[in-house]
């Protein structure tokens, strides 16, 4: 049981918004009415097929970044504020690939969680990639929500760990010395799938609950949770198992009917 998702295995379904103000990609044209009506027919489908939470991230924004333009982080905070009412889950935050302005965006949405690369130093697709845990972890005590969930990625997509430290010995150290209190597995890259050997050396030495991250799908799901505590999913549930498709409500069915068969 993840008591602060109120169940056993939780599955955490991501809420993929469109290109945000700032974003090449952003379509100035439909503005923020378009992201806005976009998020809300995917978290309609989310939670009609009966998904335990949902993670807002700002998956459009290519080319990622490694520190947060203020104008996408403000429009996140925007379109959250918008969809909340529409929420009868727990939602999460993950605005990549910042850490402190994840957690600067969960603090001022009322997220549950947050998600993101916290520790470890990488070679990355947006350059050498070093996260800033502490400010981060000072920010949550500094704003008043230690209950805030802080979900520590510890192999980073579209990135290679510059530690030569096995993924479980980094997973352990990001619980001991940086205050972890969920650790993710990831894949390379999103919806690609997790090492079920690296998921289970993970399980075994840190006393957290383990995440699968990336690429969990219907064919894998029990595999993954007999290891883990619960797995963040996106890719899958889209339309055709597309990540840039919209939801498809017969697959997030589909999906839940086989994890509570499972739970």
């Amino acid at each position: 049981m993840v008591a602060w998702l109120g169940t056993a295995k939780p599955i955490i379904a991501m809420v993929h918004l469109p290109p945000l103000p700032g974003s090449p990609l952003y379509d100035q044209g439909g503005g923020m009415d378009a992201i806005i009506d976009y998020a809300t027919l995917d978290i309609e489908a989310l939670q009609a097929g009966g998904i335990d939470a949902v993670m807002f991230g700002n998956e459009g924004d290519r080319p990622y970044e490694l520190q947060a333009c203020s104008e996408g982080l403000a429009a996140m905070a925007a379109a959250i504020a918008a969809l909340k009412p529409q929420l009868k889950v727990p939602f999460g935050v993950n605005y990549l690939w910042d850490p402190v302005a994840s957690v600067a965006l969960g603090v001022a949405t009322g997220a549950g969680f947050v998600r993101e690369i916290f520790t470890g130093l990488y070679a990355s697709d947006m350059g050498t990639w070093a996260p800033r845990c502490r400010e981060a972890l000072k920010l949550r005590a500094g704003l008043g929500r230690p209950d805030l969930k802080l979900l520590f990625n510890v192999n980073a997509e579209f990135a290679t760990s510059l530690d030569t430290r096995r993924v479980e010995v980094r997973a352990k150290s990001a619980v001991f010395s940086s205050l972890a209190d969920v650790i993710c597995v990831s894949g390379p890259m999103t919806g690609e799938g997790v090492d079920s050997s690296e998921l289970a050396r993970v399980k075994d030495l840190v006393d957290v609950p383990v995440f699968a991250n990336t690429g969990v799908r219907i064919d894998t799901v029990e595999e993954i949770l007999k290891v883990a505590d619960g797995c963040v999913i996106g890719t899958h549930l889209k339309i055709d198992g597309n990540t840039w498709n919209p939801v498809d409500r017969s697959r997030v069915e589909r999906f839940m009917d086989k994890v509570r068969s499972l739970r």
